[in-house]
This record gives C-alpha cells, structure tokens and sequence, in this order.
C-alpha cells in the first residue's frame, strides 16, 4: 500500500474550499456520499430543535449521524435536541447536502479566489486542485528558488517572492479580499497565528494544517474554521487497509474515518454475501448501542434508510458508531 499524505491533505483542503460552510468533509461510495461536519450556530435558528424536527421540517434527504457537545459525542435518535455550538455531522449526497446548507441558511457555493501561504508539497497539490475548479490561486513563499519552480509548475498561479508571516504583505496582496486562506507553513504555531490574523481582517473560508496532534484539543477551541492534520489523515488509510485485511469473505471495509478526535468511527463496507444482517427490515436488526445505519448505496443509487428498508448483498453501507474494532458488517449486531 502506498500512501502520499500531502496529497491527501490537499485533497481534504479543496473539499472544504468547495464547501466553505462544512468544517471536515469525508467522502464515501466514490464521491457519492459526504459526511460533512459544521457547527450550529444562532444565526441557524435551530437551538431546541429535536433532530426528527429539523429533518421533516427541511424535507431535506440528510441523516444527522453524530453530534459532539462538551467533549462527548452523540449518535442521535429523532428525539434528541440541537443547542447552539454543537458540531454536527450530517450524511448526505453532495447534491442533497447542499440543499439542506442552502435550506438552513448557510454558503454552498465553492470560493472564487483563494491566498496560500507556505510553497511546500502540500501547496503545490492543493493549488493544482484549486486551477482545475477555476479558483484564482496566490501562493506567498519566502525561498526564491521555490517559487521560480512553483511559477514553472503552476503558470496560471501568482506566485509572490515574500514571508507569508509579514501583516503588512499579507494585506498588500489582497488578503481582505481572498474568500478562501489555507496557512501551510512548517510551523503549527505560525499557521494558527495567521490563521487568527485572517479571521480578525476577512470574512475568508480558513483551513489551517496542523502537524502535531497533541494540541488538537486546544486548537479546537479557537474556533477557527477547518483544521487539517496529515497524520491523522495518513492513520485513517492506514487504519482501513488493516481493517480490510482482517476482514472475513462476507464484508469487506472500503473506507474508514475517524471521527471527533477519535471518539467515533464512520465505516463503508461492502457486503458480498448474505448474512444476519441481510434482508431484513432494519427496524428489526438489534444493533449495538451507539451504532447508526446511515447511507446504503445500492448500484449506485443512494438511499438515507428507513425502518422498512433493508440491506442486501451487493450494497455497500455506510455505518456511524462509538463502537471501535468493527470489521465486519455483522459486527453491528449485538451479540
């Protein structure tokens, strides 16, 4: 197996300057699925909304899948009750999740222009990224024989010869302006510093990366936008390709994520034959506490379930859970 955790950090990075109101995207079923996490907040309206509420109010085909408050994570029934601060995460298809954002009042549409600062590996993938979906691009990197090979890579780029660090620059080059700012220097304490400065001076989608994963905690509480942490990216590969390679014949584990530091998982398997978990109405399947169906992808066809639906060979499944170590789909039984 061979892993590039830049690339996979700039990967996560344009999904989040696509959907700037979504603070950490995951993707499943090859893209058709999203599980998109964003933050409740007063301006939304939905404080004291039961979660059955709020998705029969919307009409929208979402499933609220998790939701952290305080340091603990929920997996919500219908009768649990939204407050404002809550990080939530939703599963949706791209088109079904940005009319349920559009619904309650948040951006959907990707930026236009987006400030970079820091020309390393990981710039250079994201500013490739960002080209394609036609989003104007500024890259601001202090070596000057970094930036004459970013301008030979990147012709479309603006590639600025300057420290990234410099207030001054920073505005000089448009940073009030910029809809989307990723700080991608080597330095974590660098890239929250500035990411602070540019919260305070635009109204800019941030995305910070963060190496060390020790403060995550505390970084969490600065309320800054997105984070993104290639190790904890690189773990989530690593994590799934052992899962699969512990699966039996009759599932298999295709994508896996860690979710809310590590509180919960959310897992897609692919179910291969049939099982105790086949062919029955869901409402009837006895699951393990803490445990949530959330999206069954059937041919490429995706349903939010229902009660009376049920999962058959030949699906994939999208389950959220506190449960750790599943690694087959018959996992989700209790025993």
């Amino acid at each position: 197996m061979t892993i590039n955790p830049e690339l996979a950090a700039a990967t996560e990075a344009a999904r989040l300057l696509r959907f700037p109101s979504a603070i950490k995207i995951d993707t499943f079923a090859k893209g058709r699925v999203e599980l998109l996490k964003f933050k409740l907040r007063p301006e939304l309206r939905i404080n004291g909304m039961a979660v059955s509420k709020l998705q029969g109010s919307l009409k929208s085909d979402v499933l609220i899948a998790a939701v952290e408050r305080n340091d603990q994570v929920h997996i919500p029934n219908g009768d649990f009750v939204l407050r404002d601060g809550d990080m939530v995460s939703i599963i949706a298809s791209p088109r079904h999740a940005a009319e349920f954002f559009k619904a309650i009042g948040l951006k959907t549409n990707q930026v236009h222009s987006c400030m970079i600062v820091g020309g390393g590996t990981i710039a250079y993938y994201l500013a490739s990224q960002l080209l394609d979906m036609k989003i104007h691009v500024r890259i601001l990197e202090k070596d000057q024989a970094r930036c004459e090979t970013l301008s030979e890579l990147l012709p479309e780029a603006t590639i600025v010869n300057g420290d990234g660090t410099d207030k001054k620059l920073l505005l000089e080059e448009g940073l009030q302006r910029a809809e989307g700012f990723v700080s991608l220097t080597n330095v974590d304490e660098e890239n929250v510093m500035l990411t602070l400065f540019a919260k305070d001076q635009s109204q800019a989608k941030l995305v910070t990366k963060v190496n060390r994963i020790s403060f995550d905690d505390i970084i969490e509480r600065l309320d800054i936008g997105s984070v993104i942490y290639p190790k904890y990216i690189t773990a989530d590969y690593i994590l799934q390709y052992v899962r699969a390679m512990q699966n039996s014949i009759g599932s298999n584990v295709e994508t896996l994520y860690q979710l809310l530091d590590g509180k919960a998982e959310a897992l897609e398997f692919a179910v291969h034959e049939d099982s105790g978990v086949t062919d029955i109405p869901l409402s009837r399947l006895v699951l393990k506490d803490n445990l949530l169906i959330g999206c069954i992808n059937r041919k490429g066809t995706i349903r939010i379930p229902r009660g009376n639906d049920c999962i058959q060979a030949g699906d994939t499944v999208i389950v959220v859970t506190t449960q750790k170590g599943l690694s087959d789909v018959r996992d989700i039984l209790k025993k």
